[in-house]
């Protein structure tokens, strides 16, 4: 896969650019190490698409996880403990809301670093609730201090399942949204197939 796209958001390309050369310079080489064809292997049930192959977004992430893996990046889970608000007029949480154990997590972090990365095939929802909001409570927690976040561009977007979001779309409504005093440095890296 190669990137394609960039979209700045509060200044993301310069921090990522002055703080940490070297990490940016292994996410492209994890990118560019990714054969995208290799995941072409979702046969479609869309009528609009029925029997078109498709890109598997499970397989690309999957893919990601297995590079990011190798060069030491890691998951990081942060356990959600739902003490917050209350419940109105005498309801009783059930049994299983007593014993979940919720958990936010990002993608990939590396030790000793606060660069935080998500990678995104899904809905257009995911991509704004990982800048605008997850980013924002793990670096309000102290684990990360500026985000990536790799999307697919429309290129891309079209040869996956419908409502698979994309990079120009995304970087539109940032632009429009506008940036609040609680968003972090976030660089929006827009990829395609190989």
């Amino acid at each position: 896969m190669k990137i394609v796209a960039m979209y700045d958001f509060k200044g993301g390309k310069k921090v990522v650019h002055d703080m940490y050369p070297k990490e940016f310079e292994e996410i492209k080489q994890i990118i560019a190490s990714i054969d995208s064809s290799r995941y072409k292997t979702k046969k479609s049930k869309e009528k609009t698409m029925k029997g078109k192959m498709l890109f598997s977004p499970g397989k690309l992430n999957k893919a990601f996880k297995a590079e990011f893996s190798q060069k030491k990046w890691k998951n990081y889970k942060v356990k959600c403990d739902y003490d917050y608000g209350e419940y109105l007029h005498g309801y009783i949480a059930t049994k299983n809301s007593k014993t979940m154990k919720p958990f936010r997590d990002m993608d990939f972090l590396k030790d000793g670093k606060k660069l935080g990365v998500e990678v995104q095939f899904g809905k257009y929802a995911f991509m704004v609730y990982n800048v605008c909001a997850k980013m924002t409570i793990f670096s309000k927690m102290g684990l990360i201090d500026t985000g990536i976040e790799i999307v697919p561009v429309k290129n891309f977007a079209d040869e996956m399942s419908t409502g698979v979001s994309y990079f120009e779309q995304f970087a539109w409504d940032l632009h429009h949204r506008g940036v609040s005093n609680i968003d972090i440095p976030v660089l929006i890296l827009g990829i395609d197939k190989s």
